[in-house]
């Protein structure tokens, strides 16, 4: 279990869901800030950017190795990729700000040393991130850690640092780094497995397309959910082809509440909403008048609906007992309508 904001995370809470603008602002501050405004309307608990800039990032270089082949960015250099996707840092104030006024957490990915300082010192509430490990971890803030491009080995030992740095508050994200991730790649049952190899409070940072993996991994334990979300995919930007817009985000918050409240607990109880219907049930009943000292016999007592009567399974202790007395076509079947000394 861990805590964000004042909001629990973990086992017996619902899954906390968190809508990632990364890139979708478009390089505007009034785009931005309507995400955040869209993603506190459709439910979801978090808001997450991504703090870098092209410079931290890459060289600005046009050689082979620089440059994207194929894909959603097929053609642009790295830095002109994290050119346009970055988010200005001193938008950051602004953009926290308005988190906390509609009660949405926000927080951010550093992406290098500076970064993480820059978050520490006035915004961040979570880091997310991979680099920089022990540094973010040093923070004592809580972790979320995703596992993108990363071997067992690799989340092994940023679980370890992480563990060694800081609070050990942390969330491990299963995450596939596919843009978009074919459905068939997830592999969600890799999810109970990182929360027990690990012990941690697991997640999914999902890049499919559509609400319907994320649902799943509620279902196989998912404690945290991270979408990409957009105010419109025809707007364009760096990630709104796998984004999710703000209806979209809506549904996607509201099912995978219902899908954790629909896990509850091994329970064979009667339910409240099977109590009205408990009459549907088969029970025995005289389907023939018969007079007192007449058998019962498999012509005169049926297991019929409704569930009055005694349950089925007294058919066979009954068939040849005497009737106590006469007795109606149509009434329940009960003990005391055997004659006990027949």
């Amino acid at each position: 279990m861990i805590e964000i904001a004042g909001r629990q995370i973990g086992p017996g809470q619902p899954p906390y869901v968190i809508a990632e603008m990364s890139g979708n602002h478009n390089g505007e501050l009034k785009r931005a800030l309507a995400l955040i405004e869209a993603a506190a309307a459709a439910g979801a608990d978090a808001v997450k950017l991504q703090t870098y800039t092209a410079d931290t990032m890459t060289i600005d270089h046009d050689s082979k190795e620089f440059r994207i082949e194929g894909g959603l960015w097929d053609g642009k250099t790295l830095y002109e990729l994290y050119e346009w996707a970055h988010t200005p840092w001193e938008w950051h104030e602004a953009l926290f700000a308005r988190g906390r006024e509609l009660g949405l957490a926000v927080f951010s990915s550093p992406f290098d040393a500076t970064a993480v300082d820059f978050l520490e010192a006035d915004f961040i509430e979570s880091f997310t991130g991979w680099l920089h490990t022990d540094k973010v971890a040093s923070t004592g803030k809580p972790m979320i850690i995703s596992t993108g491009m990363a071997d067992l080995e690799e989340i092994g030992e940023a679980m370890e640092t992480a563990r060694r740095h800081g609070s050990g508050e942390i969330v491990l994200l299963h995450c596939i780094s596919g843009y978009p991730t074919p459905a068939e790649e997830a592999n969600l049952r890799t999810l109970p497995d990182l929360a027990e190899r690990f012990d941690a409070v697991a997640g999914l940072s999902d890049h499919t397309l559509g609400p319907e993996v994320p649902i799943a991994a509620v279902a196989l334990g998912a404690h945290v959910i991270e979408k990409h979300f957009t105010l419109g995919r025809a707007d364009g930007g760096p990630d709104a082809a796998f984004s999710l817009e703000p209806q979209e985000l809506k549904q996607l918050c509201e099912s995978c509440r219902i899908t954790w409240k629909a896990l509850g607990q091994v329970d064979y109880s009667r339910k409240p909403s099977e109590e009205g219907n408990a009459a549907f049930r088969r029970s025995l009943y005289v389907v023939e008048d018969i007079t007192a000292g007449e058998p019962f016999t498999e012509h005169n007592l049926r297991a019929i609906r409704p569930g009055f009567g005694l349950p089925p399974k007294h058919l066979t202790k009954l068939l040849g007992r005497p009737a106590s007395s006469d007795i109606k076509r149509g009434t329940p079947m009960a003990w005391d309508l055997v004659d006990r000394e027949g």
